[in-house]
């Protein structure tokens, strides 16, 4: 099923933002915010997860330990685009792998242990094939804006909003080990999987599984992000802008951008380019308001390359196939 295809009511919207706030707020706490019962929010949820709409996924925040994003862009011939995407969006380090314009671009972002690692990153992550034409890859320097910190669809109230409040990201710093990794990847296919089926991934005791979670989240480590298409929440048009930006203007330039409810992310990177943004709009004529209105008005930047998303292979989560079926979550 598309998700254009599932149509999200009130209360649909609701339990979103919700979850984007807290992506394990229980769901009692969730039906006392929306004035409906916590069987309604669990249809609800169960409802738009088994359509293949709606996730909630465990990450890993890698700059809290020390790892590198990148956003890499490679441009194939036609026929390649695609299975070079299903490839990339295969591997366990990427994410949000698009494909871009008119179908010859892609898109993706991957973290990596060191600076160092790019070399690798070129040579040796990515799909051998003379059908790729160009590979550039761009080290993120800061971020002004994440794809969690979204405010486009949001929908509850302050007051509402107020009822949710994850861990705060102030506890003392956390080493990851081998034994973490049967959690994460738990965690990474469902971030909602109760602390009983993570002491069954782990072998540990749910009151094991509870604390290594609660410490890793208030390290900053861990993160709950809801994996839901900007299509499902009434934005359409998706695209990648590419900005150079005079140097004295980038920080204001990218505080103004991380403001804008369009904008889902703000980087500055390095490469020809020295700032990145990922804008969702409703439409295309949405899309070309905000260029020429919102992003013509900001002086500093001296040119923009803006490239449509024209097929997401890959969000937050795992790998998109073209018609999956979610086992019903909790």
């Amino acid at each position: 099923m598309k998700s254009e295809d599932v149509d999200l009511d009130e209360i649909d919207r609701g339990v979103v933002h919700a979850l984007r706030i807290d992506g394990r707020a229980p769901f009692r706490l969730i039906g006392q915010a929306l004035e409906v019962s916590e069987n309604t929010v669990a249809r609800r949820y169960r409802r738009l997860r088994t359509a293949g709409v709606l996730r909630v996924v465990g990450t890993v925040n890698g700059a809290r330990l020390g790892q590198h994003a990148w956003t890499v862009r490679l441009r194939c011939t036609p026929d390649a685009a695609g299975p070079v995407a299903r490839a990339l969006a295969a591997r366990a380090d990427t994410s949000y792998v698009h494909l871009l314009s008119g179908g010859t671009e892609i898109s993706c972002s991957v973290q990596t242990p060191t600076a160092d690692d790019s070399e690798a990153l070129l040579l040796h992550k990515l799909p051998r094939t003379a059908r790729i034409t160009s590979v550039s890859a761009h080290l993120l320097l800061d971020h002004y804006a994440l794809p969690g910190d979204w405010k486009g669809p949001d929908c509850l109230t302050p007051g509402q909003a107020a009822l949710f409040c994850p861990p705060p990201a102030d506890g003392p710093d956390v080493t990851l080990g081998p034994a973490d990794h049967p959690l994460l990847d738990a965690l990474a296919r469902d971030g909602r999987a109760s602390h009983t089926e993570l002491a069954a991934a782990t072998g540990w005791s749910p009151s094991t599984v509870r604390r290594r979670v609660d410490a890793l989240r208030r390290a900053g480590v861990l993160a709950f992000m809801v994996d839901i298409p900007p299509a499902a929440l009434g934005f359409r048009a998706e695209a990648r802008l590419w900005m150079s930006v005079r140097p004295s203007g980038l920080t204001e330039v990218a505080s103004a951008m991380a403001g804008h409810p369009e904008v889902s992310l703000v980087a500055l990177t390095t490469g020809p380019t020295n700032l990145l943004a990922v804008v969702n709009c409703r439409d295309a004529v949405d899309l070309a308001r905000y260029l020429t209105e919102r992003v013509g008005s900001l002086d500093a930047i001296r040119a923009v390359e803006t490239a449509p998303v024209i097929r997401t292979v890959k969000r937050a989560g795992t790998l998109l196939p073209v018609a999956r079926a979610a086992a019903g979550g909790r």
